[in-house]
């Protein structure tokens, strides 16, 4: 086998190797942390390297396709890599492997760890499923077997609090589910074909406008409950049991991501620019994003517990995402694009913040953390860093894509959505900055001496991505220009 077939068949290996990983991670004792632990590591490392190694042949060479199974004409199990399946694709699996490095300090005295780290990598074959999907049909099956998989470790505690919440989870995920079905078999029966096209493969002179209005609320509405659109959030909160590894999974990776990602290839992979202009709901779908952006910040504003807070922020900075996609503009799409890696190393950075101070301290209420930045400095001054740049504010990475989503507003003319910017933005400070005050500058119980942080294995992932945060902020050509590419690819008018 040769260099290029190899490379042919590297989004498979990206599927079935964390699968295998993780059956081989079974095997191992409960208790045999020196073995399981490096395997998980060199699991994760080389997953996220063959990642990078697909998307720089991506770049040099063009996209490619790796058909696998074809159930009937026009429903295949097949892969692609395209340019969304690289932004989607590359965030999680690098991000993964900083997960599952964190893991090995925050797990360090957990109980069942074996099963943890088993379905820890199951899911990350499943995001890759979902990320390299060149059809409705492919996608669907491997998000379904994400909310399988995700299962264990949203109710890893094992407490009453845990099983509700595993309860509440399976109940939105699969009620979301259903909605994408209903809307794959409607596009199915329409169009002969479930295939992610360039422009899109919806033709709304086929059947009715209202049919087709229906259709693409299914899709939004079912893939928002993974993206945890208002009304449809609940289950994120809840799911702020899990350790704190599966939290920054479930938030800033892996789930919620995933539910982005369908979003925007029901609307520009399935349905097209050309389609979505004549379905004239633009403005219905920016809006109801905006008051899901505003609300949550408002209603992190009165979390007092850190996580919960974080996973508030997390519905309202996803909104970001979808409202970028929905100004219909290149820029305002570039963005959303954006705002995909920006807040997914913000948002990791602030949970992994978060389960360092819980490791350290015991501590995981903000009224309770006076004074712990004098306790742990380094922790708490990437929370910080990070909390700027959710905020907004540069050098930190976070400003660019609001950046361009105000100049994307402002290009389709909609005031309403740049005052809805500068509110979340204020409400983010708002809430994220009298924390760090406090941390810093109010006295507390914190009387160790200072410097005493998490284990290595905790503090370091943080100190990177912190640093990576401050990197691509300040160094724009290593982003913007692929993010514009792909939102004129994105824009393309030549399927319909």
């Amino acid at each position: 086998m040769n260099y290029d077939d190899l490379i042919k068949y590297l989004p498979l290996f990206m599927i079935v190797f964390p699968i295998v990983g993780a059956l081989i991670t079974g095997t191992t004792k409960e208790n045999n942390d020196r073995l399981r632990n490096p395997l998980a590591f060199i699991i994760s490392l080389i997953s996220a390297a063959a990642m990078v190694l697909i998307i720089f042949n991506y770049y040099h060479f063009g996209g490619w396709e790796l058909p696998l199974h074809q159930i009937a004409p026009g429903l295949e199990i097949k892969l692609r890599v395209d340019p969304l399946a690289a932004i989607f694709g590359g965030t999680a699996a690098i991000l993964w492997f900083f997960s599952v490095t964190y893991s090995i300090g925050y797990m360090a005295h957990e109980h069942n760890r074996r099963r943890y780290y088993v379905f820890y990598l199951l899911s990350l074959g499943m995001t890759m499923g979902i990320a390299l999907a060149a059809n409705l049909l492919t996608l669907y099956l491997f998000y379904e077997f994400l909310t399988i998989f995700t299962y264990p470790l949203v109710v890893h505690e094992g407490d009453d609090e845990a099983k509700k919440s595993g309860v509440k989870y399976l109940v939105y995920s699969f009620i979301g589910a259903g909605l994408i079905l209903i809307g794959l078999i409607i596009t199915y029966g329409q169009m002969g074909t479930l295939e992610f096209a360039r422009g899109g493969i919806v033709d709304l002179s086929t059947g009715s406008l209202t049919m087709w209005r229906f259709t693409f609320l299914c899709f939004l509405f079912g893939f928002g409950v993974k993206a945890a659109v208002m009304p449809l959030h609940a289950w994120l909160p809840a799911a702020m049991v899990a350790p704190t590894p599966v939290s920054a999974l479930l938030h800033a990776v892996a789930v919620v991501k995933s539910g982005v990602f369908g979003t925007l290839r029901a609307m520009y992979s399935v349905f097209g620019i050309t389609a979505l202009l004549g379905l004239q709901m633009g403005y219905f779908v920016a809006g109801f994003i905006s008051l899901t952006i505003l609300v949550a910040s408002i209603i992190a504003m009165q979390q007092d517990e850190l996580k919960k807070r974080l996973a508030y922020s997390t519905i309202s900075q996803l909104g970001y995402i979808t409202l970028g996609a929905a100004l219909f503009n290149v820029i305002g799409l570039t963005g959303g694009l954006l705002h995909i890696i920006n807040h997914a190393l913000l948002k990791i950075t602030l949970f992994f913040c978060a389960g360092a101070i819980i490791t350290v301290t015991g501590k995981k209420k903000i009224s309770e953390l006076n004074g712990v930045g004098k306790r742990m400095p380094l922790t708490m001054l990437a929370f910080a860093i990070a909390s700027i740049g959710m905020i907004g504010i540069p050098p930190v990475n976070g400003f660019i894509s609001k950046w361009y989503l105000i100049q994307g507003s402002l290009e389709g003319e909609a005031w309403i959505f740049v005052a809805v910017l500068i509110g979340s933005a204020l409400l983010n400070a708002a809430y994220f900055l009298p924390i760090v005050t406090a941390a810093f500058f109010k006295k507390g119980n914190f009387l160790s001496p200072g410097g005493i942080e998490a284990p290595p294995a905790m503090l370091i992932p943080i100190l990177v991505l912190v640093a990576g945060c401050l990197l691509v902020g300040s160094n724009l050509q290593w982003t913007v220009p692929y993010f514009e590419n792909i939102a004129d690819y994105l824009f393309f008018t030549g399927g319909n």
